[in-house]
């Protein structure tokens, strides 16, 4: 994306979450039907899958590069077509200006690949499949300081005052939360989980929301499920059939409110319904107009051609249209236009992924393929496995086999078993697959957005103050929400006045709650110091549970804390009032982004 182009709360509700099994409301899922699970062994080959790991380094590579001789420079009509490929462009800021496959020795870093790097490299540093708020902030601290962009910058800026994830996705924070940013640095731990799209969206739960709320959360997630699923495709399909299971597949995990849903439909639907399936340039110029042209009388918003959504749809058109050849797929995310090399790369990433090296090589004969990877290029401070080669610190084999054991570590966790060579997976998970993505049972833990979602009443009120309508924000289920509809205006934090040194919010529901967390999260700047927490409870407002705990230490120094006040067993309640403590002047606004009651 360029034109050169609170750790323990997070851990327990997360995973809390991760073992549930949410039952979602009508109105999120809609007509989808499940995807029957695709007929296969549940067993691989430890071998193999390396290979297959290997070949998607290179395949997101090779796309990367070629894709980025065409991107920014077309974002609206006249698109480059099929005739423009070979076309030497003549543009002066690009390193190569021509259109057509680029190879280099070593691979050079870029950000379709190398925040994924550094994901890998804090897994393996930390010897976990689940990163948590802390080690992401340090992690990107220590290796992400240039050549990030849009929501990234936006992220890591805030990780620099002290902000953790997944507030630093979230849209009242990071207004460039509905960018592209993380469906394309997210893929990879759908290759950690191989065949197991449920463990893969729980290991890259907190990577997305690090960067990306809403449907472009769902982009991201999206991305990860085709990853996940390709170690699970019938490959005795046509290769056009086995990409159209991927993305129905994939796309089961995504409510059918979400605007990434409904592009991943569009594109869907334009493929299927076209005569000629090499006309990808009709489904290329539909997305434009719908998407972009005509975005507002459709429901949309076009957000710049970093956005989240147009970009997602023309690399699943390029996959469609491809048809499982790799160069195929290449060629037309390279041409498509906008974003161009991002949704090429995680298309080129997925089908090395599915095709293996041997059959990715096959593709270029005559080629002299490098593994060869120069990650400091655009990232610092990571060890260099190759002390003796001056020009690259890694290679794509090295990669592969890093993550092996991180794999096989999840695999064993989800019940699996690996024996010598052999990976024996965990059966397949009951249930839609709606009902394994972690931001649907987030969503139905949150009692700001479940109260709404059945049509009840939630009430807000700041001590002090006689409006209510003021003080909406302070529960308006934003940070919690799953639908991925498309905003029409920016997400509100709570601005007040403290009295007395204190400040009192309450939230009051029409109907009993489970409660098992109170989730708070402050605004900027952060000026708590303490915590007072009742709970309304048969009418009655009486203190939090004796061994009620508070997870995350007040600073006034950091913005945008989260905290969590977990209760030692679930209780029913209607309603929460917390009174904090506060350092501000009588002038100063104290800003709250979320007062939520989070179930079991």
């Amino acid at each position: 994306m360029r034109t050169s182009r609170c750790a323990r709360s997070w851990w327990r509700w997360s995973m809390a979450a991760a073992l549930c099994i949410g039952v979602l409301l009508p109105c999120l899922t809609g007509t989808l039907q499940p995807v029957a699970a695709q007929t296969a062994a549940r067993q691989l080959n430890r071998a193999d899958y390396a290979d297959r790991l290997r070949a998607m380094w290179l395949g997101e590579t090779i796309a990367n590069w070629t894709g980025l001789t065409t991107e920014a420079v077309k974002t609206g009509p006249p698109f480059y077509t099929d005739a423009d490929w070979g076309l030497d462009q003549g543009i002066d800021w690009k390193s190569n200006d021509v259109i057509d496959f680029v190879f280099q020795d070593p691979w050079l870093a870029d950000d379709d690949t190398d925040i994924e790097y550094v994901y890998l490299h804090l897994l393996a540093q930390h010897g976990t499949n689940l990163l948590t708020p802390a080690q992401i902030a340090e992690g990107w601290q220590q290796h992400i300081n240039d050549y990030i962009w849009v929501s990234n910058r936006q992220a890591r800026d805030l990780m620099g005052r002290g902000v953790l994830p997944p507030v630093t996705g979230m849209r009242s924070v990071n207004p460039e939360s509905l960018q592209i940013d993380a469906q394309l640095t997210t893929e990879v731990f759908g290759a950690l989980a191989p065949a197991m799209p449920d463990q893969a969206l729980r290991l890259a739960n907190l990577p997305i929301l690090t960067t990306a709320a809403g449907y472009a959360a769902h982009a991201a997630q999206f991305h990860v499920a085709l990853y996940a699923l390709a170690a699970q495709v019938d490959r005795s399909l046509p290769p056009r059939e086995q990409i159209i299971w991927l993305v129905r597949a994939a796309r089961a995990y995504l409510p059918d409110s979400s605007k990434a849903a409904q592009v991943i439909d569009f594109v869907l639907a334009d493929y299927l319904d076209n005569p000629d399936r090499d006309d990808w340039e009709r489904t290329r110029d539909r997305i434009y107009e719908h998407f972009q042209l005509n975005a507002d009388e459709n429901g949309y918003v076009y957000r710049d051609w970093t956005e989240s959504s147009v970009n997602l749809a023309t690399g699943v058109m390029a996959l469609l249209y491809g048809e499982g050849d790799f160069r195929r797929t290449v060629q037309i995310g390279t041409l498509a236009g906008w974003d161009a090399d991002n949704g090429t790369a995680t298309m080129g990433g997925l089908l090395g992924l599915l095709l293996g090296y041997d059959a990715l090589l096959d593709q270029f004969p005559g080629v002299a393929m490098s593994d060869r990877y120069q990650i400091t290029r655009t990232r610092e401070n990571l060890p260099d496995y190759l002390p003796d080669d001056r020009q690259a610190e890694d290679t794509f084999t090295l990669m592969a086999e890093r993550m092996l054991p991180i794999i096989e570590q999840t695999i064993l966790e989800a019940g699996g078993s690996v024996t010598g060579e052999v990976w024996t997976l965990p059966p397949a998970p009951d249930g839609p697959p709606l009902s394994q993505n972690p931001l649907a049972q987030l969503w139905e833990r949150s009692a700001n957005n479940r109260v709404r979602q059945q049509g009840g009443a939630v009430e807000t009120s700041v001590e002090g103050e006689s409006s209510r309508a003021t003080s909406r924000a302070i529960a308006d289920g934003v940070e919690h929400d799953f639908s991925g509809v498309e905003p029409r205006a920016p997400a509100r934090v709570y601005r007040g006045k403290a009295h007395d040194g204190t400040i009192t919010l309450s939230v009051v529901y029409d109907r009993p709650v489970e409660a098992s967390v109170i989730r708070f999260i402050e605004g900027d700047p952060g000026v708590f110091t303490g915590f007072q927490l009742e709970c309304l409870v048969d009418g009655e407002w009486i203190a939090a549970p004796e061994g009620t705990t508070l997870i995350g230490a007040p600073d006034p120094r950091v913005p945008y804390q989260l905290f969590d006040f977990a209760l030692p067993a679930p209780i029913e309640l209607t309603g929460v009032r917390l009174t904090g403590t506060v350092e501000v002047g009588p002038l100063d606004d104290v800003k709250v982004v979320e007062l939520d009651v989070l179930a079991e």
